[in-house]
């Protein structure tokens, strides 16, 4: 297939002779490990006092942790292509699941050849890659227009096996690599939905399940909490057959790891909403000798930022065409980092399934976020969209919530935020007051400023991506003085 000109520009402008001729030593290797749908309060470091996250809590001993990582989007696939292009999903046009990644826009496993990087993908389906298992029809779309271009942007491309294969096939691949420094994404299936029923020998206790206020306090949420929590402790042993391959072979000391989740939870108020525990997952990185170990950072960074880091560790300069910026001076704690003011995550279609009369927003829902250190503004564009949790809503919670609802018996607050219709065009939240984003500020005079700016800083992201959607000013109405950019 041949390389579209604006990528076969950029690829050669990194493969100069004066980038590749920088380096005096061997640039680090580069491991991404993501667990699927894990929000960042499920796990000890990050301050659950039940959890069972032993490595995960080590790692962070070892390295630093992240506590406002936000992923670009909170589903699989949007989220995923902006960590491999340091660019939103909206302007990689990732939207749908059955789109692959389109060929023109490079990834960062191909940026990374560019300094002799042996590249790889391992385990659960990487979602960037069009449908995992295509109908007879999309598959021809597929191989008709040569759209499933991953075999050729990696050296090696192993989807699927279980968990206890992980390390088999980090050994083998690191082997492969041979004297090559290497980048290596691991993609693990928990704790992602199906959550299994005695998943660990030793089960978490519904009972001791802290309950977010988002969240009634029901038998059927706190056992399917417990049971996601068991999966996160599965996750977490998992994590650990990643580093201590590294150790093993003796290579830890010049490898860079990012440990993140793709997206939050499943439940109410996360998987697919914009909402903090759709968006708002762990975060750790260790690298011995460059990263202080125990250290924390409280900066927003944005899922688009994870490509122009590794980009920037591996030394290579980051492409003007991604919006996301390296954090790597955070990690080592160099004075020179400028943090951002604001991270902006897009809600988009979700699934492979058509839209009929009855789909609902689990299925297709479209909003967009803007959100700085204090407050947050969502627009949805969908309103009239029936709410309904991605993938768990048949579980004893879900189907235990609406029963509430049906009786009356459920919070108000909670009767607002999963049963209006319409609900709110506009949602604007103090974090600091209302952590738990159930309080809409939206229109209030005393909040008119901090409106205005989320509204500004979102309007400048729309435009710049390429948005398909509206923005949120009226243009035939724009605001006069014309608010200052950032």
């Amino acid at each position: 297939m041949p390389v579209p000109p604006r990528r076969r520009d950029l690829l050669a402008s990194l493969a100069s002779p004066a980038l590749l001729s920088g380096a005096q030593q061997r640039p680090p290797n580069l491991v991404l490990v993501l667990s699927d749908d894990h929000s960042r309060p499920h796990a000890g470091c990050f301050g659950n006092p039940v959890i069972q996250t032993p490595v995960i809590d080590r790692m962070a001993a070892d390295g630093i942790k992240l506590d406002h990582m936000f992923t670009a989007a909170p589903q699989c696939v949007p989220s995923r292509s902006a960590l491999l292009t340091g660019r939103s999903p909206v302007a990689n046009r990732m939207g749908r699941f059955a789109s692959p990644m389109p060929p023109e826009i490079p990834t960062l496993p191909e940026l990374l050849r560019q300094k002799n990087y042996y590249t790889g993908i391992a385990r659960r389906y990487f979602h960037l890659d069009g449908v995992n298992n295509p109908t007879a029809l999309t598959r021809r779309i597929y191989e008709d227009n040569d759209m499933r271009t991953w075999s050729k942007r990696v050296d090696s491309l192993h989807i699927g096996g279980n968990r206890d294969q992980t390390a088999h096939l980090f050994n083998q691949f690191i082997d492969s690599a041979g004297t090559r420094p290497f980048f290596y994404w691991v993609n693990f299936s928990d704790p992602h939905h199906v959550w299994d029923r005695n998943a660990i020998p030793k089960p978490h206790d519904p009972a001791r399940i802290p309950l977010p206020p988002h969240l009634p306090d029901l038998p059927g949420v706190r056992d399917d909490l417990a049971r996601y929590y068991d999966e996160i402790t599965r996750a977490d042993e998992e994590l650990g057959f990643v580093l201590s391959t590294l150790e093993k072979r003796g290579i830890a000391e010049n490898t860079l790891v990012l440990f993140m989740g793709d997206n939050g939870h499943a439940f109410p108020h996360g998987k697919g909403s914009l909402y903090d525990p759709g968006l708002n997952v762990p975060c750790l990185a260790c690298w011995p000798g460059r990263i202080r170990p125990g250290s924390a950072s409280p900066q927003l960074l944005s899922g688009e930022d994870v490509t122009p880091t590794f980009l920037d560790a591996a030394g290579l300069p980051v492409p003007s065409s991604m919006s996301g910026r390296s954090f790597l001076p955070l990690l080592e704690g160099r004075p020179n980092y400028q943090p951002r003011s604001h991270i902006f995550a897009a809600r988009l279609p979700h699934g492979n399934s058509n839209y009929t009369a009855e789909t609902k927003a689990s299925t297709f829902d479209l909003s967009r976020c803007a959100r700085s250190r204090t407050h947050k503004l969502i627009w949805n564009y969908t309103p009239y969209q029936e709410y309904w949790p991605v993938d768990s809503a048949r579980d004893a919670g879900w189907q235990q919530i609406l029963a509430a609802h049906a009786a009356g018996k459920l919070a108000p607050e909670l009767d607002r935020a999963y049963f209006s219709r319409p609900r709110p065009v506009v949602e604007l939240f103090d974090l600091a007051k209302d952590p738990s984003e159930l309080d809409n500020l939206a229109g209030r005079p005393e909040y008119a400023a901090i409106e205005l700016d989320l509204k500004t800083a979102l309007q400048e992201k729309m435009v710049k991506d390429y948005d398909f959607l509206p923005p949120p000013f009226d243009e035939a109405a724009a605001p006069n003085p014309v608010p200052a950019l950032r």
